[in-house]
């Protein structure tokens, strides 16, 4: 592919994804040969993108596998933290196979507690699948720009099934659970597609607005923790202005102080518990208060109590713990829009020196 950008990436979400679902279960069947299946507490090291990512799985993932999943930032754990003795299964999450702390980290819990290490990367046979018993390959390849999209949600996709199929093999879920399941994955997939083009018409609807804007704050709730923060993620690297993403509740308890009338705000709705769903109404409504600048990206297939026109109506998602693996598009797509018509040039390398000199990556990244 000659000179890639990230909306290359973005437009290739659908059949990348497609791809992950067609090689269930034989590839997760080879990474589960071995794992110890009666384990009930997963823990996951992931840092950046991939942390935001397992946030993204984690719900689902102990729903279908009935497990508890513990998320670690790998440095902070290896240094500070403490390794429960209890953990003999562990996943380290890298896209690029070379971030050093995860590495690190996935190294020391397998030589404390011997645990079965999964290693899940683009790009298998680097430095985490030596660290690892097991390898998870996301099937993208290398992503040849630095602000991962594609990887990001083939992570998420990943992980879920890997649940998935955890569930089954621990007699948590029947077949006729596991092809239902796949179903609906398959379904979700099919509006990857349609979900970029709405999300690139609704970028245009509002493109000076976004690019006027001087902070960006998403809202959620559930499963959509990891989208929120992967939002903060990827547009802080590449709109490059202010960007946050909170927890619906955790907003309530201080960030709201620092809402503003030129504030842009995203709401993403989910099918969710009743009280949810109106909690997360009530505080859309008082923001409104404050700023005119208020977004709404839905999955619930309800229209708008109010015809405003700054609804996002996408798929109607009845399960809220897959939502995750559409969520992510709509921000995907207004961060590369957004950056260019602020005139960031992301294919312009920045920075290049960074990973040579505080060794975050355990080879000199040269894509970004």
């Amino acid at each position: 592919m000659d000179n890639p950008t990230m909306l290359t990436y973005i437009q290739q979400e659908q059949s990348g994804l497609q791809k992950v679902l067609a090689a269930y279960p034989q590839q997760l069947d080879a990474v589960l040969a071995q794992a110890p299946l009666t384990s009930n507490h997963w823990l996951i090291l992931a840092t950046g993108s991939s942390i935001n990512a397992a946030q993204s799985a984690k719900l689902y993932i102990q729903k279908t596998a009935d497990i508890q999943v513990d998320i670690e930032e790998p440095y902070n754990y290896a240094n500070y933290g403490r390794i429960n003795p209890d953990i003999d299964l562990v996943i380290g999450i890298s896209q690029s196979g070379q971030s050093t702390a995860t590495v690190d980290a996935l190294t020391k819990v397998v030589q404390k507690n011997h645990a079965y290490a999964i290693a899940v990367t683009s790009r298998p046979g680097t430095e985490i699948s030596t660290a690892a018993t097991a390898t998870l390959d996301i099937l993208t390849g290398q992503e040849m720009v630095g602000y991962v999209t594609l990887g990001y949600n083939a992570t998420v996709l990943s992980l879920m099934l890997l649940g998935l199929r955890s569930g089954l093999k621990r007699n948590k879920l029947s077949v006729e659970d596991e092809q239902r399941e796949l179903a609906e994955f398959d379904t979700i997939i099919s509006q990857a597609g349609s979900t970029v083009q709405k999300s690139t018409h609704f970028y245009q609807q509002f493109a000076t607005d976004f690019s006027l804007a001087p902070q960006f704050t998403s809202i959620g709730y559930g499963a959509i923790l990891g989208t929120v923060m992967e939002m903060q993620t990827k547009f802080t690297e590449v709109v490059r202005v202010p960007a946050n993403g909170f927890e619906l509740e955790a907003f309530m308890h201080g960030p709201y102080l620092g809402a503003h009338e030129t504030h842009r705000q995203f709401f993403i709705e989910t099918k969710a518990d009743p009280a949810i769903m109106a909690k997360a109404k009530a505080l859309k409504a008082y923001e409104a208060r404050t700023t005119p600048h208020i977004f709404t990206i839905s999955f619930t297939g309800e229209q708008p109590a109010v015809n405003d026109g700054q609804t996002l109506q996408l798929a109607t998602i009845d399960d809220e713990l897959k939502a995750p693996l559409l969520a992510i598009i709509p921000f995907q797509v207004f961060a590369w829009f957004i950056a260019k018509s602020k005139g960031v040039n992301l294919p312009h390398l920045i920075f290049n020196d960074f990973s040579e000199i505080v060794h975050n990556k355990t080879a000199v990244q040269d894509y970004v």
